[in-house]
């Protein structure tokens, strides 16, 4: 399991050898989302505006950092 992010209660991890589309999830005490990385679109669960906001946000200022983990935890379908 990769860990890529944490800022208080908000954490963004990816699991190993995953399903596709490349994505990660954002987790909080009570909550979870998937997030397509191309689109940076939920796709499955909810967040709360502020915590969705802060989280997308981060991922789209990482992007490369955000693929790379997809592309280490999850080698069978790299992000080309």
């Amino acid at each position: 399991m990769g860990e890529l992010y944490q800022s208080g209660s908000i954490i963004i991890r990816f699991y190993v050898n995953d399903h596709l589309p490349p994505h990660f999830h954002i987790l909080t005490p009570d909550d979870e989302a998937l997030v397509e990385i191309a689109t940076l679109r939920l796709l499955a669960g909810a967040l709360p505006g502020k915590i969705e906001r802060e989280a997308l946000a981060w991922a789209a200022e990482n992007r490369a950092a955000v693929a790379a983990e997809w592309n280490r935890t999850n080698a069978r379908f790299p992000i080309a």
